[in-house]
Order: structure tokens, then sequence, then C-alpha cells
């Protein structure tokens, strides 16, 4: 199955993360179970620009990779949506992590995601960011599960 994008309202009702965490505005380029493409426009206005680095404001690098763990989740969200109602997507590790150039407010980056395998309800994922010119931003490869959200209460 392949759609060509979904915008903000549906992304927000695959996961559950809402300003001011959520860094996806459109989700593009959808293979079912196999890769997707985020996009976010770090505008002036972000939270954490005001604190990273004051007068030279940068988006933190573990920014850049929650908006890449956050596409992988809306992937599979968006692709098993059935398996994964009530269901939430934690990060388990990011390994092979390297930033290549800082994002300055106003940047438009890209996140190419691709699923490598699933193992039961643990999956891996590996994907590289870039900018509106191409230049690249970062990668990383990472690990999540599907969890039930009852397990996520504190009893």
């Amino acid at each position: 199955m392949h759609k060509d994008n979904i915008g903000i309202h549906e992304i927000r009702k695959l996961i559950p993360h809402r300003e001011p965490f959520l860094f996806l505005d459109e989700l593009v380029k959808i293979e079912r179970l196999k890769n997707a493409t985020g996009i976010k426009t770090f505008t002036t206005e972000e939270h954490f620009f005001k604190g990273h680095f004051p007068g030279q404001p940068v988006v933190p690098g573990v920014i850049l990779i929650e908006m890449m763990a956050q596409t992988a989740a809306a992937l599979i969200a968006y692709s098993i949506r059935e398996e994964t109602f009530n269901k939430i997507v934690y990060l388990m590790n990011i390994e092979s992590t390297k930033f290549r150039k800082p994002v300055f407010p106003g940047t438009k980056i890209f996140s190419d995601v691709n699923a490598l395998r699933s193992k039961g309800r643990v999956w891996r994922f590996e994907g590289n960011s870039y900018d509106t010119s191409r230049n690249a931003i970062c990668e990383a490869k990472w690990s999540a599960m599907i969890m039930d959200r009852e397990d996520e209460k504190h009893t």
C-alpha cells in the first residue's frame, strides 16, 4: 500500500505526541511497513530555541533524533493501525548516530526512515535527515517496541 502523504491531523491520531513535543508537520512517501519521510519546519517560535543557545539558536540533536523516531512511530501506526490501536511505540535504543550540520530556526527538515526488520513487537529502523538543499543533517539507527498503553500506567 502506498500513500502520498498525511497531514498533522492524521499524525495526531497515530501517535500520542503533542506540542511542544510533536516534531512532524507531515508524513510523505509512505510505503506501508517499509519507509516514509517526515517533514518539519523548525520555526523561530520553537520552545527550545530560548535556551539552546541564546543568541545562536540551534535545534538540539536529540530533537532531530526524536523527529526520526516520531516518523518511524507514525509509519508503523499507519501501517498496522488495527494492531496498534491503544498501543504506544517506545524508543529502546539509539546507535550509530552522526550529526553532520546544525539546524537553525526557519529550516525545513526531511527525515527518511526505513524499517529494517521486526521481531514480535520490536522494530529496528535507520534514518537520515536533510534540508531542502539535500545537505546531510544527521543519521541514526535505533530500535523501538510497541507496548500496550496499560503497561505504561504506574500502579
